[in-house]
């Protein structure tokens, strides 16, 4: 017998799964998946990061590791078990050396979808040909991004007291939130510590895990930097 609790229980499952892969539309596209607008927090384990040096400027790299959700997924939501995906990311990445073997690390970007492949299928959404038209695409699209906001910074410093404290660092805009030269979401690092994206929302300044008032004082200095 399904006792009420138990249908109440299957029903919250059935919108989240019905949810994620249904039709939902985005700028005159339609897309499944996430919506737009939420995000997902991981944590990754120790990984393998490797570089090779091929010219002065340009390094060729690999990484490897496994990420696990920061929480649980909601039972029946998300990407089926066996989902695979191929990702493009551009990415800056901020490094200071600590000492001889040590480095701080902080990278804020972009990530696009190229393709993907179903649970229990070999074929993958995307031919190779068609996968670099969209990695082709994905850049020039970008570049006419970057045309478009001259006045974009790549990083915003940040230099503040709180709380008697002394605070430095940087805040790096996250490109897709800026408009006419100002952007309302930054990657924030202070004091040699990532402390993740502060946004600017309709009630104010938020940066999760830190301080309303710190997060305010923060989010005063970049609205002085756009003054």
């Amino acid at each position: 017998m399904v006792t009420q609790s138990k249908k109440a229980a299957i029903g919250k499952l059935i919108p989240k799964a019905r949810s994620y892969n249904s039709f939902k539309e985005f700028e005159g596209k339609r897309y499944t998946g996430m919506q737009i607008g939420r995000s997902h927090k991981w944590n990754y384990d120790k990984g393998v990061w490797k570089e090779t040096k091929v010219t002065p400027e340009r390094w060729e790299i690999t990484y490897s590791v496994t990420k696990r959700r920061a929480g649980h997924a909601p039972e029946g939501s998300g990407a089926a078990v066996g989902t695979a995906y191929h990702w493009f990311i551009l990415s800056h990445q901020f490094v200071e050396k600590l000492n001889a073997d040590d480095y701080t690390t902080s990278m804020v970007g972009l990530k696009f979808k190229v393709a993907h492949r179903r649970a229990g299928k070999d074929k993958w959404s995307a031919s190779d040909n068609a996968r670099k038209k969209t990695l082709v695409r994905i850049l020039k699209d970008m570049i006419a991004e970057i045309e478009r906001e001259p006045q974009k910074a790549i990083s915003i410093p940040l230099e503040f007291e709180h709380k008697g404290k002394g605070y430095k660092g940087m805040g790096v805009p996250v490109m897709s939130s800026c408009e006419g030269g100002v952007c309302k979401q930054l990657d924030v690092t202070l004091n040699n510590k990532h402390l993740g994206v502060i946004k600017c929302t309709k009630k104010g300044w938020k940066l999760t895990d830190v301080p309303q008032g710190l997060a305010n004082a923060i989010g005063n200095e970049v609205f002085l930097y756009y003054e």
